[in-house]
């Protein structure tokens, strides 16, 4: 399935750092750890909740 390793899989969403896991992407404010948000060209959104935060553009 696919050719090679999926560049959204769990494996990128974390960092380790000084022997401790570390969190790359923004986490949803109302579902807390370990729920993501998506990020769109104009927003960032929980697919699980809906939570949507719009972004500043210049």
């Amino acid at each position: 399935m696919g050719d090679g390793p999926n560049p959204n899989g769990k494996h990128s969403k974390y960092a380790v750092e000084d022997g401790e896991l570390v969190r790359k992407g923004e986490i949803c404010p109302t579902c807390g750890p370990g729920v993501f948000l998506g990020i769109h060209s104009d927003r960032k959104v929980c697919g699980k909740c809906g939570h949507s935060v719009k972004t500043q553009t210049d």
